[in-house]
């Protein structure tokens, strides 16, 4: 006989009960957590206008009567999802803005786009930069300090990853004639927009940005922060002077901010201003959207393409010989070496 078949096992029934039983108690004498979250139904919708130090400052209540700016905190539930700027937020708790409130950020909203760098192009690791921008604003001086065609080539291909539009915007033409810089991108369909000390078609770029949520790049001392000043009255944003020695500018702008852009008529966009970069790693980049994004962008010639496909529709292979023989010009075979280049630092 096993010893579970043992006939003192009805003698031991009566043995335990419930009250035997010891409860621990919870040592933090609060309830225990679930997993369970509320679906905060409650929760307001807000612009994501800059971000400080684990700080959020949130537009609500946009183009109403009640339109305040509140501060805001990250939701413990949110863990460390990215809030950046640009983002749409839902937001709990004390949303009235008064001096001492402070709001809670519970929901990210789905992003339409989202433009990112890396540190490196070895460094895997995304840097979130802003979100939901449709455009974005290239600036670049034509001298002092002197441009540089390959960092544009890269902010090219981060606006070609994230399904941003970009603009390229020349100033400083005064000093310096662009012509040359503007032959390298001539194989490109991408508006260009030309600034100089005397000249500033404050009008024609307006009309390009209301509409739009656009995001502005470029590094330091290319005057970007004082063509952001211009198209936004109030915007006081920093801006300084280029180094006459190493011809570099000084970092001014240290904070992503989102500024409301306003024309005559009264239309409206947003324009989200960056800090100046001198780098702008891709190593989050899918090196196989490069080749692609480029040929998406190009000026193709008009008539019939070789063997009757369009370059948009080709494979990699075929891009690179068709551009090599000379379809995008020199301009495009200029682009395409860079392009390669990145390829093998991404790769």
């Amino acid at each position: 006989m096993s010893w579970w078949d043992s006939a003192d096992d009805d003698d031991d029934e009566g043995d335990f009960d419930e009250s035997t039983v010891r409860i621990r108690p919870n040592p933090k004498g609060n309830r225990p957590r679930t997993k369970q979250r509320p679906d905060h139904k409650d929760a307001v919708t807000g612009r994501v206008m800059t971000v400080d130090r684990g700080r959020f400052a949130v537009l609500i209540g946009e183009d109403t009567p009640e339109e305040h700016e509140i501060t805001a905190s990250r939701a413990r539930e949110l863990g460390r999802t990215p809030i950046v700027t640009g983002d749409r937020v839902d937001l709990v708790g004390d949303v009235s803005g008064e001096p001492g409130s402070l709001a809670r950020v519970v929901r990210v909203q789905e992003r339409s786009t989202l433009l990112r760098r890396s540190a490196d192009d070895s460094d895997a690791v995304e840097r979130v930069i802003v979100a939901n921008a449709d455009q974005m604003l290239i600036v670049v001086a034509a001298a002092n300090p002197e441009p540089r065609a390959r960092l544009i080539d890269r902010y090219l291909v981060a606006a070609f990853d994230a399904g941003i539009t970009p603009i390229l915007c020349i100033t400083k033409t005064d000093l310096a004639d662009p012509g040359e810089l503007l032959s390298e991108f001539a194989c490109l369909d991408i508006r260009v927009i030309t600034l100089s000390r005397d000249e500033v078609p404050l009008e024609e770029l307006t009309d390009l940005l209301v509409g739009h949520t656009t995001v502005t790049v470029g590094h330091s001392g290319v005057g970007k922060s004082t063509l952001v000043n211009e198209l936004v009255p109030g915007a006081d944003r920093a801006t300084g002077v280029v180094n006459t020695v190493t011809g570099r500018g000084r970092h001014t702008s240290s904070s992503t901010l989102c500024l409301r852009l306003r024309a005559a008529d009264g239309r409206t966009g947003w324009i989200i201003d960056t800090p100046g970069v001198r780098s702008f790693g891709l190593g989050h980049v899918d090196p196989a959207n490069i080749l692609r994004s480029f040929a998406q962008t190009a000026r193709v010639p008009e008539g019939e393409p070789p063997g009757g496909i369009p370059l948009t529709e080709a494979h990699d292979w075929e891009i690179v010989d068709r551009v090599a023989a000379g379809e995008l010009g020199e301009s495009g075979r200029a682009r395409l070496e860079s392009l390669q280049k990145l390829l093998q630092t991404t790769a």
